[in-house]
């Protein structure tokens, strides 16, 4: 057999395996109701194309049979596929129908789904739970749910933010931004512990637990006192201290002109030389040499700074007799002070058996020369203060635990201290 009887051969086949092909969407397309076709009209009449647009478009978009009466309209293999999609669409809307055409997906949201994701807090307030928590609540929250990331009082682990302190950083070098020194509304802060926290727990919190672990983080921050209890009732009547110091954008009025005139172009310097350079700030700071990283800051009192006003006019020997007499005591006034010692208990340890761990042990502190446990590794500050021979006396320790950071500058101790006369009283007579 010649080769071009073989190529026709082959021709006809693949023509033949076409026609059949194209029959069969035909029949498909005969076979499928369409419930907005009429009776006399024919599947390939409503497939054809009119007036540059597709009948299964026009099916879709319920604009009419898109049926062309005209013979010189013609169908073909990719109308009749269409035709298929098309018919299939309509095949899915009652009859009678005259709206819209959708895919029938999803339903509407039920209120309790709305509600599990309306949960932001407005700074007025708004959106607030009914509810309350105390700040002796919160902190026994703290100490099981925060501190292993934020630390004991704030002062953060390892990378972890800071959420305390930070009040005089914000025009330095390093400003740390905590809830106490940048933050400008508590609606961001409950918002955030509700939403967020605890960490691998988000949404675990109660409503009271919210409330009460908010109080706490304002207390750390010496915003609220002790006994203070956060409600949705007094949310909004607290400030937070940097409030002020937010503002709307008015850059389109104050910046805007300024940056919109035409720039100069002309008289440029020959040559471009850098005069200054942006500090390099890592989130771990170098240990400086055989130091600590975290060492007083310059200024400190290791360095000759501000420290503890009285300690510095009642210089003592560094020998302390050891019958220093002890100031009588109430019992309720110690039991009161056992009470409010838990605070402390996160970094010191008092007692039989006592040991340093994060901070020095308290036994025998009255008397007891300041930062003199020799099994430990003091701060500057405090290791200055020793080599001046000063002691532990009621006085300078009120002064101590009303605000430790006050009292000695460039302390690593963060406990933001105790700000009532009464709690420091009933921790030094248990002391």
């Amino acid at each position: 057999m010649s080769k071009s009887a073989e190529l026709k051969i082959a021709v006809g086949s693949f023509i033949g395996v076409a026609v059949l092909l194209i029959g069969a969407y035909h029949v498909a397309d005969g076979n499928i109701a369409d419930p907005r076709r009429g009776a006399g009209d024919s599947p390939s009449a409503a497939v054809t194309r009119g007036a540059g647009k597709s009948a299964a478009a026009e099916f879709v978009a319920g604009t009419g049979s898109g049926r062309s009466d005209s013979p010189a309209a013609g169908t073909s293999s990719m109308t009749g596929a269409a035709a298929g999609i098309g018919a299939a669409a309509s095949a899915m809307i009652p009859a009678g129908y005259a709206g819209p055409v959708g895919f029938d997906l999803g339903r509407e949201a039920l209120a309790e789904e709305i509600a599990a994701w309306d949960i932001d807090i407005r700074p007025d307030g708004q959106g607030l739970p009914v509810g309350s928590g105390s700040v002796e609540q919160g902190v026994v929250l703290w100490d099981d749910k925060c501190a292993t990331c934020h630390g004991d009082f704030g002062e953060a682990v390892d990378r972890w933010p800071v959420i305390a302190g930070g009040g005089d950083t914000l025009d330095g070098d390093d400003p740390v931004k905590t809830v106490g020194s940048y933050w400008p509304y508590l609606s961001t802060v409950y918002d955030y512990v509700h939403r967020a926290m605890p960490f691998g727990d988000a949404q675990s919190l109660t409503d009271d637990e919210v409330y009460a672990l908010t109080a706490y983080i304002l207390n750390l921050n010496d915003i609220v006192d002790e006994d203070f209890v956060l409600s949705n009732g007094n949310f909004a009547g607290v400030r937070l201290p940097n409030e002020d110091n937010f503002f709307m954008d008015d850059r389109d009025s104050a910046e805007l002109a300024r940056f919109s005139v035409v720039p100069c172009m002309e008289d440029c310097k020959e040559t471009v030389r850098i005069t200054k350079r942006a500090a390099v700030i890592d989130v771990t700071p170098d240990e400086p040499e055989g130091g600590s990283a975290a060492a007083a800051p310059e200024g400190g009192a290791g360095a000759g700074g501000e420290a503890l006003a009285s300690l510095e006019d009642a210089a003592v020997e560094a020998e302390v007799p050891a019958d220093v007499a002890m100031a009588a005591f109430d019992p309720d006034l110690v039991e009161a002070g056992a009470k409010a010692f838990r605070r402390c208990k996160a970094c010191h340890q008092l007692g039989e058996g006592a040991e340093s761990k994060v901070g020095p042990h308290l036994n025998a502190l009255m008397g007891r020369v300041i930062g003199g446990v020799e099994d430990f590794k003091y701060s500057k500050p405090f290791v200055a203060l020793s080599g001046e021979g000063l002691v532990w006396e009621r006085e300078n320790l009120d002064e101590f635990l009303a605000n430790p950071k006050k009292a000695i500058r460039g302390t690593r101790m963060s406990f933001p201290g105790l700000k009532k006369e009464g709690d420091r009283a009933a921790v030094i007579a248990y002391i």
